[in-house]
């Protein structure tokens, strides 16, 4: 396909807008409650909450979980336990008990598979995607989303680019990870992919703190406004709704080329 008909197939894929925005948080923290979601429902936009099973912020603040998934928020897998591959330069912070590295396969599924039940015990949801860990795809070698692939939508990685629909792997769909930029650079990033008719994931943790990646509220609230003055240009949508999207057109598109 060439690149002038990749755009032209993303653009009717992104509700016939100019691209699409999807707003990331991860990790079950207060503030997501707190901050982020009341910043969301107070411009009528909806983003994707990867939720880790562990997290007290879950237990403790179920009912309001629940009630974000009822106005539209996506409640995402981010793994039951996040663990993460030790193994790796600068993984001081990953303990022996969760280390990817140490887990066998079985166990890693079975722990996302959990987790999924957890959350459709929170929303009655069975639609959803997922959030690699750290980013990290493999144990000894083996991806290990390659057995839970029927279990999701799509999974979200760590690689910072812009795609067209066409060019997404939805195994691994690339996000841009916030910590400290400005609202004039999360503006910036979203022209880009008005200008060239992509998809932007964006990945945040703390919004006004919470967390030692954060994004402060001035910056996070310069971008919702922006995303809602140009709503008529720009799909503003839940991983999982976009997701969707992207896999009925690469599924038109793959019926489209005669077999031989």
């Amino acid at each position: 396909m060439s690149q002038s008909a990749a755009i032209t197939q993303s653009t009717s894929t992104w509700n016939n807008k100019q691209c699409a925005v999807v707003l990331t948080y991860d990790d079950a923290i207060d503030v997501d409650l707190d901050n982020a979601i009341p910043a969301l429902d107070s411009l009528k936009l909806r983003g994707t909450f990867y939720l880790i099973g562990s997290s007290p912020v879950v237990g403790r603040r179920l009912p309001e979980w629940r009630q974000a998934a009822r106005r539209g928020h996506e409640l995402g897998n981010h793994a039951l336990m996040h663990p993460c591959d030790g193994s790796l330069p600068d993984r001081g912070f990953v303990t022996p008990d969760n280390d990817l590295s140490k887990y066998t396969l079985s166990r890693a599924v079975s722990e996302v598979l959990t987790m999924n039940t957890l959350l459709t015990a929170i929303d009655g949801k069975t639609a959803r995607t997922f959030a690699y860990p750290c980013g990290d795809l493999q144990i000894g070698g083996v991806k290990f989303y390659d057995q839970l692939k029927n279990d999701f939508v799509a999974a979200r990685g760590v690689t910072s680019i812009l795609q067209t629909a066409a060019q997404v792997d939805l195994t691994n769909i690339d996000s841009y990870m916030i910590n400290g930029q400005s609202g004039e650079y999360l503006i910036d990033l979203v022209k880009k992919a008005q200008q060239s008719r992509t998809v932007l994931v964006i990945l945040f943790h703390g919004v006004g703190g919470g967390h030692s990646l954060n994004v402060d509220l001035k910056a996070h609230r310069q971008l919702l406004r922006y995303l809602k003055a140009n709503e008529k240009d720009i799909w503003v949508a839940p991983m999982v709704e976009v997701a969707e999207k992207i896999k009925a057109s690469q599924q038109g598109e793959a019926a489209k080329k005669p077999r031989g």
